[in-house]
């Protein structure tokens, strides 16, 4: 392999492949029932404000997402709901608000979304968002120190958080997906004409 390999576009087509390719697809008609089902009892969700039973009930809107710290083990299932809002808050918004310009934001200050679509929207905006960024780091960029807001992980490079973003979107995204073909398969029941 030449030394000349272009990383940002490697790094940028295997996520966006990942994202047109199966993701994008299989969250196309998510039901807002799907969005909120409980997969499991005491299942961690996005709710109402104040409806929420969990140690911590984070948002900045009328929906709050669950939480708890520490987190209990074993930790509750979670909703298509919670690992949308995961994703959408903690894997990019606030990555692209360190590092691409994004207004600030957290898991508790975050609006969540009410419906199904509008987390939808959430996510490709802070999908958009995200990959703009890396491209625009260019080549030399990914090779720049994350910087303070990574913690730890300040004086790794870039490269190395976007392999962590992209490895975190991979996991998250399969699993909302898992839970698609689990409502799929646990309500054909009720998909089923008389």
């Amino acid at each position: 392999m030449s030394t000349t390999t272009p990383w940002n576009d490697q790094l940028r087509d295997q996520i966006d492949w990942h994202w047109n390719h199966h993701v994008r697809p299989r969250l196309a008609g998510l039901t807002d029932h799907e969005y909120f089902w409980e997969p499991a009892p005491d299942s961690w969700n996005v709710r109402r404000r104040g409806t929420g039973t969990a140690p911590v009930q984070a948002g900045g809107g009328e929906m709050t997402i669950d939480f708890a710290f520490p987190e209990p083990d074993p930790a509750p299932m979670t909703t298509i709901a919670w690992r949308l809002g995961h994703v959408i808050v903690g894997v990019l918004a606030v990555r692209n608000a360190s590092h691409f310009g994004r207004e600030a934001t957290d898991y508790q200050s975050f609006e969540y979304a009410a419906t199904a679509q509008e987390a939808i929207d959430q996510l490709e905006a802070e999908y958009a968002t995200w990959l703009s960024g890396v491209e625009n780091l260019g080549e030399d960029g990914l090779w720049r120190p994350c910087g303070e807001a990574e913690g730890p992980y300040a004086e790794a490079p870039l490269a190395a958080l976007v392999l962590h973003i992209h490895r975190e979107l991979i996991h998250h995204l399969s699993e909302v997906c898992l839970l698609r073909d689990l409502y799929l398969h646990t309500h054909a029941i009720e998909r089923t004409p008389a």
